[in-house]
């Protein structure tokens, strides 16, 4: 009986030893592609004039599309900010998804708007359109409001690409806040390519809580002074400076962020649009228009730009977080499962020899592993089977090696945007940093669990997001 005991040891302790060693080991080479990718874009990017696609003719004709449910508290602000954006040609689609609040009200007091009749054709079958209104007032021209019935996010993203009239849309959160010149940083790399174009552009999200806005733009960078809120900063920085930028350079980039991303309208159509039958329609869209053109023959490339150009506001509450990490969790799965087919199928290349494998083994699988194995490594120790020195080691690397991570990311951004200038800003950020294993991260795992179970037990809902408002001054 000590031998098998001792045998079943020494298999789990290998299991664990070997699936830690892939996964920081992955974490690190990821990190290290990234911060060499992150120094030649900054390179590659210091003294461009944007100023020169303003006055192209070439630039690229942009839809913002922006649904909405229940964001009448951000709403003017957003949408200050979306129609004063520094770009030549762009229009921008609010779609309201059948929102329970004052939504509507807000936006026909507030750009004075009138129903329109405007015929345009349903190439996504959706659902019902309500009402469509144009503003009276010509300084919001750009300004075109869907109010529809309630179908969803992916649903509302749909009909805004039936009623955008030009060929690249953006899609981005109601509740975000762009930099004046995002678009024309975003819509760069479609003007780059030659012998591929370009059918999908990401960019860096940023926290926006704690910030001060005026007049849609944000004025003063601020750390978050909610505890959940600043620890997601560190979270959010880790995600995209040392995540995205490795996946983009290896072509493998399975994700653009649902809060802004650009993309080929026509694409997009052909691909089918968004997937309202996920609650993760920002991922299986991009990777079915990989797909699309992978099985077409089409050469193409997805793109991801670090710059700091979108902020929006995160959970400030474990209840409003929880929600949002479970969908998140569930999003995953269906879209891995939907395009199942990609899993180590050479066809697909970089996607399905190692993207859509990484993503399952390390995504979607770690927080199941981590809670089984720190379940059985508690049970190992109580029995006497594990030492409680080994345990408390192992959890002390762990420990270690998350902070240290998250420290090279705060110093990845002090090299290159710099956000946060004040010594107290690191502080607070580094604070967030050493207690996010244990305050954060549990919490995260057991929402991935939680939207584990929702998803077999068939729990479908998107869950509300409840926000807070941004710090806002009036414009005088």
């Amino acid at each position: 009986m000590n031998s098998f005991i001792e045998n079943v040891l020494t298999v789990y302790n290998a299991l664990i030893l070997f699936y830690v060693i892939l996964i920081t080991s992955s974490y690190l080479l990821m990190a290290g592609l990234s911060i060499v990718t992150l120094k030649q874009y900054l390179k590659e990017n210091a003294f461009i004039n944007y100023k020169i696609i303003l006055s192209s003719d070439l630039a690229p004709h942009l839809s913002i599309i922006a649904p909405a449910y229940n964001e009448e508290m951000n709403i003017k602000e957003n949408l200050h900010s979306l129609l004063s954006l520094n770009y030549p040609n762009y229009e921008v689609v609010v779609i309201n998804d059948g929102s329970k609040d004052n939504l509507m009200e807000v936006l026909i007091d507030s750009y004075d708007l009138e129903e329109i009749k405007l015929d345009f054709d349903e190439r996504i079958k959706t659902q019902p359109v309500k009402a469509i209104y144009k503003s009276k007032n010509p300084a919001f021209h750009k300004l075109v409001v869907v109010d529809k019935h309630n179908g969803g996010k992916a649903d509302a993203l749909n009909v805004g690409i039936n009623v955008s009239t030009k060929p690249y849309i953006i899609c981005i959160d109601a509740d975000c806040v762009l930099h004046k010149d995002a678009l024309l940083i975003l819509a760069k790399p479609f003007l780059e390519k030659s012998d591929e174009h370009t059918i999908a552009t990401g960019g860096v999200i940023r926290i926006a809580n704690s910030c001060v806005i005026e007049g849609g733009s944000i004025i003063k960078i601020n750390v978050p002074k909610n505890v959940l809120a600043r620890v997601q900063v560190v979270e959010y920085l880790r995600a995209f400076l040392l995540g995205r930028m490795a996946w983009s350079k290896l072509d493998g980039l399975l994700i653009i962020s649902g809060a802004f991303g650009m993309f080929e309208k026509e694409i997009a159509i052909l691909a089918g649009g968004y997937n309202h039958k996920t609650v993760g329609e920002d991922m299986e869209l991009v990777v079915r228009m990989r797909r699309y053109m992978i099985e077409s023959n089409q050469k193409y490339s997805v793109t991801f730009i670090p710059n700091p150009l979108c902020w929006t506001e995160v959970p400030e509450s474990f209840k409003i977080l929880g929600k949002q990490r479970s969908r998140w969790t569930r999003g995953t799965m269906e879209t891995l499962w939907s395009h199942r087919k990609m899993f180590f199928n050479p066809r697909y290349k970089t996607l399905g020899l190692l993207s859509v494998p990484y993503w399952f083994f390390f995504e979607y699988l770690a927080p199941l592993i981590e809670f089984v194995g720190l379940i059985i490594t508690l049970i190992f120790a109580i029995l006497g089977i594990l030492s409680w020195e080994f345990s408390l080691l192992f959890f002390l690397f762990v420990y270690t090696f998350a902070v240290m991570f998250s420290v090279l990311t705060l110093l990845s951004e002090e090299y290159s945007y710099h956000q946060y200038p004040k010594v107290s800003d690191f502080k607070k950020l580094l604070g967030a940093a050493l207690i996010e294993p244990f305050y954060f991260h549990i919490f995260v795992v057991y929402a991935a669990l939680k939207g584990n179970w929702e998803k077999i037990s068939g729990n479908r809902g998107w869950g509300e997001m409840t926000r807070t408002g941004f710090d806002t001054k009036v414009v005088k």
